[in-house]
């Protein structure tokens, strides 16, 4: 059993160790010059990581309509690649599902 001390010792090394790592970037991007290809390639992570986060739940959105999640992702995709605001794609998306609920 760990004493209190010990906890919050191990509770701020788990702190250090998971801060540092991310707050290094943020003061050596300055000092840091990237091709711009480099910089390409990193503005397009979030959308990437959003993707991945996001496709899994399109198919296990409903087990007794998994084409429910597929409509709404295609909407969603059709209105992104029309550029319009992230706002409307997500409403859009939701909307659908509404209708295709009420429909069924």
């Amino acid at each position: 059993m760990l004493s209190r001390t010990d906890a919050y010792l191990l509770i701020l090394g788990m702190a250090a160790v998971t801060y540092i790592p991310r707050a290094l970037p943020a003061f050596l991007m300055d000092k840091l010059t990237l091709s711009g290809r480099v910089k390409r390639f990193l503005s397009l992570l979030p959308y990437t990581a959003l993707s991945a986060l996001i496709f899994p739940g399109v198919f296990s959105v409903d087990a007794a309509h998994p084409l429910f999640g597929i409509a709404g992702a295609a909407a969603a995709a059709v209105l992104a690649l029309k550029k319009c605001p992230l706002i409307v794609c997500v409403l859009a998306a939701v909307g659908l599902n509404c209708v295709l609920y009420l429909i069924v």
